[in-house]
C-alpha cells in the first residue's frame, strides 16, 4: 500500500491567517469609533465620573421625596453608574476570551503538526514494510 502525503492546505492558510481576536473585528471608520467610544466609557474611571456627575443631582431627589429618590437611583444613579461597570466587566470578559481563542489556535497549530508528522510516520513505515517483504520474497 503506497501512500503519497500531502499536507493539508488548511496548515499553510493558517499561517498566514493568524488568530481572530476581538481587536480586529471593527471594520470602516463607524466600527473604529465604536470601539474608541466603548473603550473610553467602558473604564472604571469613566464609572467614578458618570457616579460624581450622578450624585449632584441627588441632593434634588432627596428633597423631593420617595418617588424621586427612587427614580433617581434607578434612571440616573444605576443605569449611568452600572453602564460603564459592565462594559469594563465585558472587556475583562473579551479579554480572557481573546487568550482562550490563542491557546485553542495554537493547540490546533500543534495538533496539525502531530498529524503531519503522523502521515509522514505511516509513509516511512509503509515504505520499511515494502523493503522487508521485497527482501522476504528475494530470500
Amino acid at each position: 500500500m503506497a501512500t503519497t502525503h500531502r499536507p493539508h492546505a488548511r496548515i499553510e492558510h493558517r499561517k498566514t491567517e493568524g488568530v481572530v481576536t476581538r481587536k480586529g473585528e471593527h471594520s470602516g471608520f463607524n466600527g473604529w469609533l465604536a470601539v474608541k467610544i466603548t473603550d473610553v466609557v467602558g473604564t472604571m474611571w469613566c464609572a467614578y465620573a458618570f457616579a460624581g456627575l450622578a450624585l449632584i443631582s441627588l441632593p434634588a431627589a432627596i428633597k423631593g421625596g420617595t418617588a424621586p429618590l427612587i427614580a433617581w437611583t434607578a434612571q440616573t444613579f444605576l443605569q449611568l453608574v452600572l453602564l460603564s461597570i459592565i462594559m469594563v466587566g465585558q472587556k475583562v470578559a473579551a479579554a480572557a476570551s481573546d487568550k482562550q481563542a490563542f491557546q485553542t489556535y495554537r493547540d490546533a497549530e500543534a495538533l496539525l503538526e502531530i498529524s503531519d508528522d503522523l502521515h509522514r510516520l505511516i509513509s516511512l513505515n509503509n515504505a520499511m514494510t515494502e523493503e522487508i517483504q521485497t527482501l522476504v520474497k528475494k530470500g
